[in-house]
């Protein structure tokens, strides 16, 4: 595969008469794909069964004539108003019961089965006159799942599908009262009719409910994309894409990611650090501009998962955006930086949001490659430096890494449902294994937690509340290093504590009898440094401690190539883990200088400086959000 750019274009927003000129400045700056459409449905079906696709087909004739390429996306993330006359009821609903309605986007439920059938019809339509344009190269599906907190949705509809959902899983209501233990506090049902969804009680709901709940509105997720891709295939053979979001885990990425072709994501560094990761005042004021420096490579790592190697970048940053707290501008470099570093985790393609800037609507003040006046904007330039810089190293090259880190979105779900400490959070625990693994110099890869882990010397599994057997098996028969821990095995998959007790790993004879939530203030200390934070678990077994606190508690257990630590470790303690079984396991580390990562493609080391100065990597001087290379 080439390395590619692109950006976001919307023609329904300027004159016809301009698309041929932004055509021909798209093609000069050195662009190759244009993503168009994904929420235009008010202009493609301006009356119910009454449809204009003539604008559409000048649009992608404008573009195509160019040469450039077509990223095509169905629109059903901004139903029409009229469909809300079609059907009332299928505007999402909040935790607090409040509907939430018409005026933005996303404003509909993924449990609406007529909503549903009506996004696989427009995707047909879609399909049925441009499956076989030359110019529309690729399709994408809806648009960011999940944005805006709808994937729970606590509507008739959702509460109708998902007493039909416990129906088949549980096919009585006896048995669903066992799963979930209703006997505690008088919750038994009689029937699956008296069932409700677990919002609006007086204190917490059953946990096993939430987690039903949970798994079920992932499902739901995955079947409303499944209804456009069946209905999307027979037109066409170009790839079907979905754009994801950074930190969402409110549905299972790998299930969706099985339908499609292609995994794509939105990056937003400087909103992200500002929005959506947790860190001190001082990391942000030092990354103010230029955003976190492992959380961009660690959604192209997890999205090259869930893409199964095949992974775009759909929606990049290329200025302030509209929708942080604080949206300052990234600091110059940044934006050519940003991109080769997707391109040497493996991606394919990175395509900027947005061509030119709306002057009007909730996303004016959100930048572009073009000022509202269509003047160019400063990344502009960047953008197209890095267009001929790619000319020069065309190929996009992934090589498996040795180091690998099982992710599972369940995990996710369980430990919201029941976290036990206001700020266990599974993503800010796996991005904290990750991080110390970059902060040595590793090349990583995730692999889902219920798939294939061969051939790696280092596996770290972080988290993981319930593994299957057939996990548990290929723990037992792997060659690896594997490090598990906190909260392994924790739970059943019904949200109960499992006898015997967790981690209940393949020859690991250590038990967790008892489970402490730290507050920010507090923390347990290891002999030699380090410590827990967050959380911290007493183990009691025959499995030799590695490691202790300073009380005298185990820390680290182990039995053969297998580790489990007791608790969130500090970033202290997770580097003397990690050198100390990269050690064993034959694997070379480094300590980078703050604010300094790499990556290795299967040619290059690509060294990235996201500080607000210059910094040096083995006597190489980095500028200021700057990117060297050089063949390994």
């Amino acid at each position: 595969m080439k390395r590619t750019l692109g950006v976001c274009y919307y023609p329904e927003h300027w004159p016809a008469e301009r698309w041929a000129e932004d055509a021909r400045l798209m093609r000069e700056a050195g662009l190759t794909w244009v993503r168009i459409g994904e929420f235009a449905w008010s202009r493609l079906e301006p009356e119910p069964g009454q449809f204009a696709f003539d604008w559409m087909d000048n649009a992608i004739d404008s573009l195509g004539s160019e040469g450039l390429h077509v990223v095509l996306g169905t629109p059903s993330a901004t139903p029409p108003r009229w469909m809300l006359d079609r059907f009332p009821d299928m505007l999402p609903v909040g935790p607090d019961g409040q509907v939430r309605g018409f005026g933005s986007r996303r404003h509909y439920c993924f449990s609406h089965a007529g909503y549903r059938a009506e996004s696989a019809e427009m995707a047909a339509r879609l399909g049925q006159r441009y499956g076989g344009n030359a110019y529309v190269r690729a399709w994408q599906i809806d648009n960011e799942f999940a944005c805006h907190d709808t994937t729970l949705s606590y509507s008739e509809p959702a509460l109708q599908a998902f007493r039909q959902w416990c129906r088949d899983r549980y096919q009585t209501p006896d048995a669903l009262n066992r799963a979930w233990g209703n006997v505690f506090w008088s919750m038994e049902i009689r029937s699956f009719d008296e069932l409700r969804l677990p919002n609006g009680t007086v204190t917490e709901p059953n946990p096993a409910h939430v987690m039903a709940f949970r798994r079920f509105s992932s499902e739901q997720v995955a079947r409303f994309n499944r209804a456009q891709v069946e209905a999307l295939r027979p037109h066409t053979d170009a790839p079907l894409i979905h754009n994801y979001m950074g930190r969402e885990v409110s549905f299972d990425h790998f299930e969706v990611g099985r339908d499609l072709d292609i995994a794509s994501w939105d990056s937003y560094p400087i909103g992200f650090l500002s929005d959506r990761i947790e860190a001190s005042d001082a990391h942000k004021l030092a990354f103010l501009r230029q955003g976190d420096p492992d959380v961009q490579a660690f959604h192209h790592d997890l999205y090259r998962s869930v893409g199964q190697g095949r992974w775009w970048v759909m929606e990049q940053q290329p200025g302030p955006v509209n929708w942080a707290p604080w949206n300052p501008a990234p600091l110059d470099g940044m934006v050519r930086l940003w991109g080769w570093e997707a391109f040497a985790h493996g991606a394919e393609t990175v395509t900027f949001f947005r061509w030119r800037q709306a002057p009007f609507a909730q996303e004016q003040m959100h930048a572009g490659l073009l000022r509202p006046d269509a003047a160019p904007a400063p990344a502009l330039t960047e953008v197209a430096a890095l267009a001929r810089e790619i000319a020069e190293q065309p190929e996009v090259s992934a090589p498996k890494a040795t180091v690998a880190i099982l992710f599972d979105y369940p995990s996710a779900w369980a430990w919201e449902a029941q976290p036990q400490g206001r700020d266990f959070h599974y993503f800010e625990l796996v991005l904290d294994t990750y991080r110390a693994l970059r902060k040595l110099g590793f090349s990583i890869d995730f692999v889902e937690a219920s798939g294939h882990f061969d051939d790696y010397a280092l596996i770290l599994a972080p988290g993981i509340a319930t593994f299957s057997a057939e996990a548990l098996a290929r723990i037992e028969m792997t060659d690896a290093h594997v490090i598990a821990g906190p909260r392994t095995n924790a739970k059943t998959s019904e949200m109960a504590i499992p006898v015997p007790l967790p981690p209940a790993l393949p020859g690991l004879d250590t038990l967790v009898t008892r489970v402490s939530s730290i507050p920010p203030d507090a923390s347990v200390p290891v002999v030699g440094g380090g410590a827990f934070c967050r959380w911290f678990e007493d183990l009691e077994g025959d499995a030799p401690s590695k490691l202790t606190t300073e009380d005298g508690r185990p820390a680290l257990v182990e039995t053969g190539n297998l580790s489990y630590v007791a608790g969130w470790p500090d970033a202290v303690l997770w580097r003397r883990i990690l050198e100390d079984a990269a050690d064993r396991t034959g694997l070379t580390t480094e300590q980078l200088p703050d604010g300094v990562r790499i990556r290795d493609d299967a040619t290059h080391r690509f060294v990235f400086n996201y500080n607000q100065q210059e910094a040096f990597y083995r006597g190489r001087e980095i500028p200021a959000g700057g990117v060297a290379s050089w063949p390994k």
